[in-house]
């Protein structure tokens, strides 16, 4: 039989073994093993070679070999098989491909780009701060409370220690109540001030990532992303805001709008893809919507009425579209996820509410809306911080009538990229033409009473929607302005890096050249340098030595908006209750307390915080004098049944 048929007639291969016990026993394994035969008694054994002792063939067993086991003749000429990676190279692939995804790369780049904008925040996070040394003392406080009033009496969550006696003191200005964590860390003033640094870093680190996601769901290209997340991150306006927390906390804004988009499948480039849902993922975002409502109001309830807003235009799309099928799990996802937001929302609005309950006069007035209504020259002017335009704008900035809450650049090289994005971009006509609505009308409801038709614009939401009268500084949307922006100039940013690339693969060889490579960064570098900011890290006046001992309720002297926000952190060693504190708003107890005490110490003034419970008294000496309040440090006490003791930096009085 030729090679040929054995090869194209299977059943040629069929052998016979004979004379071994172990039918498993290769051929040629033993020298005593018989020769081959096939069925008929032809020998199969080589010419030349004789079997030693003959076999009969009717007693030898048959062992039938299909054309499966035989070996493969040509495999020698083969290259050489290749081996399986074994368990150690196999963790090494997977490690090094979690350090090269995307995700992990940009988060990384996010952590690194915010140290260095934010510079030198962390250089001494135990002693300096960013900003002043006022609002941001006062946000220090706010998350030490929350970790140390949940770790040993959360029923008093809300009661803090801070505008004794007051109730429910800790709702009278937004709490960052999402960052409460944080708060379990530490104990102490510095921990206090580490820890402000820290979520300083890491707010702004939050916010690159959340648009740099948003954009690339929406479908950009990576490029284009990161000028998203750079124009949203570090926009001009933002570096005016450092010492608001609460306002600079958007991160949570894009991150949960890119996660409902990619667990529903949609994009600006593809819509909607019913294969791509995610019902994890939507819930997610539906989760980190909710955090970021924890908060505060000032951002979180627009973000509440915008999610609304995407809620309700679904809805209708999915009825005008037939009801596509989303399947049970989606459903059930957006069904959990919108009402886990909405009841977090209806419980942090709980304490507010009281607050206005109990004190009616907390709430902002059209008088006090119209005093921080920004013109529409804010929107083109940049804070003091501002690295390129801080003193470029000066003149501009004082004539504004509340300059920190009316410079509102989002950035002059955003604002051209989002110009090009209308008529060069990876999004359809449609989609750029919606986020230009969306631009106008976030600026006209940010311009306030400024608008020429407020009362259809933000009176209009001031005095119909719930919620949005407790919101006396409507500048604060230029957050939504700077978010659609950032995606128009993503979306003009992904087509010019998508045209270089059409260039470059025309070019034989193909090669992009260090022009064209610069041509697509030229856009990033110029909004990372308008967002450079010159920002103070002043250092933080260290806690009295009194404070750490004190018995509350006490009251420290002076006592006055800003000074009592210092007072508020050096009270994180023990947490006791205090008349001092300052906020959003004045309670008119304080206030009065406040005048009364100018005369400590008098019979009257004593007599006065008796009944009120105080027991101790602190002056500050390096901050009494010029105030109302200088002679209570030398005053006498004789017959006041009060004791006094100078501690050098203090004087302390302890009503017994």
């Amino acid at each position: 039989m030729s090679l040929e048929q054995e090869q194209t007639d299977p059943e040629a291969t069929t052998e016979a073994i004979a004379g071994t016990d172990d039918p498993t026993t290769p051929v040629g394994d033993s020298a005593d093993a018989p020769p081959p035969v096939v069925e008929g008694g032809a020998s199969t054994t080589p010419v030349g070679e004789a079997a030693d002792t003959p076999t009969p063939i009717d007693d030898a067993p048959v062992t039938t070999v299909s054309p499966a086991d035989e070996p493969d003749r040509w495999s020698s000429f083969g290259p050489a098989p290749e081996r399986q990676p074994g368990r150690l190279r196999r963790s090494v692939r997977a490690v090094g491909r979690v350090l090269a995804h995307e995700w992990l790369l940009v988060s990384l780049a996010g952590l690194a780009l915010s140290a260095a904008m934010t510079w030198p925040t962390l250089r001494y996070p135990a002693s300096t701060i960013p900003g002043d040394i006022w609002d941001p003392t006062l946000q220090a406080w706010q998350m030490a409370w929350s970790g140390h009033i949940v770790s040993t009496d959360p029923s008093q969550l809300w009661n803090a220690n801070a505008f004794y006696p007051d109730r429910y003191s800790f709702a009278f200005s937004d709490t960052l109540l999402g960052y409460l964590p944080a708060g379990l860390i530490g104990h102490g003033p510095v921990a206090a001030l580490v820890r402000y640094n820290i979520m300083f870093w890491l707010l702004f680190a939050l916010a690159f990532v959340g648009a740099y996601a948003l954009a690339r769901q929406l479908g950009s290209g990576r490029t284009g992303a990161a000028v998203a997340g750079v124009a949203f991150a570090y926009a001009p306006w933002r570096w005016g805001q450092a010492g608001h927390m609460h306002v600079l906390s958007t991160g949570g804004i894009a991150l949960a709008l890119a996660m409902i988009a990619r667990g529903h499948g949609f994009s600006f480039v593809r819509g909607f893809q019913r294969d791509r849902l995610r019902p994890g993922w939507a819930l997610a975002g539906w989760l980190v919507a909710a955090w970021q409502i924890t908060l505060g109001f000032g951002i979180g309830l627009p973000f509440a009425y915008v999610m609304a807003g995407v809620c309700l235009v679904a809805i209708v799309w999915w009825l005008v579209r037939g009801r596509p099928r989303l399947g049970r799990w989606m459903m059930v996802a957006d069904i959990v996820g919108a009402l886990v937001f909405v009841a977090v929302g209806g419980l942090m609005a709980r304490p507010y509410l009281k607050v206005v309950e109990l004190h009616p006069y907390a709430k902002r007035s059209e008088a006090d809306l119209q005093f921080f209504s920004p013109p529409l020259r804010g929107f083109f002017t940049a804070p003091p911080e501002s690295l390129p335009w801080g003193s470029l704008h000066a003149p501009a900035r004082a004539a504004l009538s509340a300059p920190p809450e009316m410079a509102l650049l989002p950035g002059f090289a955003l604002y051209g990229l989002a110009l090009a994005g209308l008529f060069l971009s990876v999004w359809r006509l449609r989609t750029r033409l919606l986020l230009l609505v969306g631009v106008v009308v976030s600026i006209a409801l940010g311009m306030g009473t400024q608008f020429a038709f407020a009362q259809a614009g933000y009176l209009l939401l001031y005095r119909y929607l719930p919620g949005f009268e407790s919101i006396r500084t409507p500048g604060r949307l230029v957050v939504w302005t700077t978010l659609l922006l950032a995606l128009l100039a993503a979306g003009a940013v992904s087509a010019l890096v998508n045209r270089a690339q059409e260039i470059a693969d025309q070019r034989v060889p193909y090669r992009p050249g260090p022009l064209l490579r610069l041509a697509t960064l030229l856009p990033l570098l110029l909004v990372l340098a308008e967002g450079t900011n010159q920002l103070n890290h002043p250092v933080v006046p260290a806690q009295p030595a009194a404070l750490r001992e004190a018995t509350g309720p006490m009251l420290v002297l002076p006592s006055d908006q800003l000074t009592d926000e210092n007072v508020m952190l050096w009270s994180t060693t023990r947490f006791q209750k205090m008349v001092n504190g300052g906020s959003g708003f004045t309670p008119r107890d304080q206030e009065q307390t406040r005048e009364v005490a100018k005369s400590f110490p008098d019979p009257a003034s004593v007599d006065y915080l008796r009944r009120l419970g105080v027991k101790t008294v602190i002056v500050l000496k390096d901050r009494v004098q010029g105030t109302p309040y200088q002679h209570a440090a030398t005053d006498p006490v004789d017959g006041l049944g009060i004791s006094r003791r100078d501690d050098g930096d203090t004087v302390v009085f302890t009503l017994n």
